[in-house]
């Protein structure tokens, strides 16, 4: 019986895209399958039909990827831009496989970002239903009171949702600033930085220092470095594991 599967799936899995920007090169006519321009929902067996983007054949038949990146402050999290502003890829131009990010950091935002070209893995990454932990590391001004810090930890509503519980500490507090570790188990766009508009808080910088297992620790700014099989795995098995309680 033949083997078949979504074609953006299939799509994603290859490297051609992540599976959202696939749906959009589909719903755009830019993908043809077997010589017909195909639909968003079609499926498809890779051992027989032929998938083209832009004319080109798609096979799978890439090496996965997976790496660890610096993002500075300054770039999007996207693989281009047409207002012509920076963008991640240009700090990756000699990895020789197309890899695209897993989740994004905003333009004002540094730290640690993965990318890959396994689009099963980044769609495990991403899940609503994975909650793999997120470090930051946020200077806040002027300053924080336990009420606030205790509102963020109990979860805010913020653009009509109540956002999960967050872990926050202190880390350091001088005149006019304090340090802040917090810890996301979700990934809404700007949450941070909604939660602290919300509390009168201002983010003079905000950095992503970890995610699951994988530390920042003292990779360069802009630099990056390929994962280990181990870390793909260890990060794998935390995908699996079920949503944390509260106490």
């Amino acid at each position: 019986m033949a083997q078949s599967e979504r074609l953006q799936k299939y799509l994603s899995a290859c490297g051609v895209a992540s599976r959202r920007r696939a749906e959009e090169l589909i719903t755009s006519g830019k993908v043809k399958v077997n010589g017909r321009i195909a639909q968003l929902g079609d499926k498809i067996d890779p051992k027989q039909d032929v998938v083209t983007v832009f004319g080109k054949r798609v096979r799978h038949t890439q090496q996965n990827v997976y790496l660890m990146l610096y993002k500075p402050r300054g770039y999007l999290t996207t693989m281009s831009d047409d207002r012509g502003r920076k963008c991640v890829p240009e700090l990756l131009r000699d990895v020789p496989e197309r890899v695209y990010p897993i989740g994004r950091l905003d333009k004002d935002s540094e730290g640690l970002l993965l990318l890959t070209n396994d689009g099963a893995f980044a769609n495990l990454m991403m899940h609503p239903s994975h909650h793999i932990p997120k470090h930051y590391r946020v200077t806040v001004r002027p300053s924080v009171t336990d009420e606030q810090i205790g509102q963020m930890t109990d979860g805010m509503m913020i653009d009509g949702y109540r956002t999960a519980p967050t872990k926050v500490r202190v880390l350091d507090r001088q005149e006019g600033r304090v340090v802040l570790e917090i810890v996301l188990y979700e990934g809404r766009n700007r949450q941070i930085r909604k939660m602290c508009e919300q509390l009168g808080l201002e983010v003079a910088r905000l950095k992503r220092t970890a995610m699951g297992p994988l530390r920042l620790g003292m990779l360069p700014q802009g630099q990056y470095r390929f994962l280990t099989a181990e870390e793909v795995e260890r990060l794998q098995a935390l995908a699996s594991r079920p949503a944390p309680t509260e106490e």
